[in-house]
C-alpha cells in the first residue's frame, strides 16, 4: 500500500502534468488510449498529444474529459484537491455489476456533454440568425 500511495504522490500538482494526469486518470478505467478516443468520439492521436503534453484540450473537452473518467477538471488541470482516481487496489475490488453501471454512467455523463456542446453550437447559430435579421 506504501508503495500505491507514493505512486499517486507522483501524480500531484507539482510531480506531474496535465498529460501524465491524464494517463493516469485513463489507465485506472481500464482504457487504452483507443478505448478512450472512441468513446469521446476523437483521433487517437489527439489523446496521444494531451498525454504527451503536445496540445491541451479546450474547456468544453476537458470538463468530457473529467466526467467521463470519473475525475474533477481542477485535479486534471492541476493535481490539487480531490477527484483523482482512487489508487490502484484501495477498497475491495469492484463486482462485474458494479463495473457495468459505472461504465453506463460514465456513458450518460459523456451524452450529456455532447448535447450540451451541441445545443451550444446551436444557440450561437440562432444568435447569429437574430442578428442579421
Amino acid at each position: 500500500m506504501i508503495q500505491e500511495e507514493l505512486v499517486m504522490d507522483d501524480y500531484s500538482e507539482g510531480a506531474a502534468t496535465f498529460g501524465d494526469r491524464l494517463a493516469l486518470a485513463r489507465e485506472s478505467q481500464n482504457l487504452t488510449q483507443e478505448q478512450l478516443a472512441k468513446r469521446l468520439g476523437l483521433r487517437v492521436q489527439t489523446i496521444r498529444n494531451w498525454e504527451f503534453d503536445r496540445s491541451a484540450p479546450r474547456a468544453n473537452r476537458l470538463q468530457m474529459i473529467a466526467g467521463f473518467l470519473n475525475v474533477s477538471m481542477i485535479w486534471l488541470l492541476t493535481g490539487e484537491g480531490e477527484g483523482g482516481p482512487a489508487p490502484r487496489g484501495a477498497g475491495e475490488p469492484i463486482s462485474a455489476e458494479l463495473s457495468a453501471l459505472l461504465g453506463e454512467i460514465r456513458d450518460i455523463r459523456l451524452s450529456n456533454v455532447k448535447a450540451n456542446d451541441r445545443l451550444a453550437k446551436l444557440e450561437r447559430r440562432l444568435r447569429k440568425m437574430a442578428e442579421v435579421a
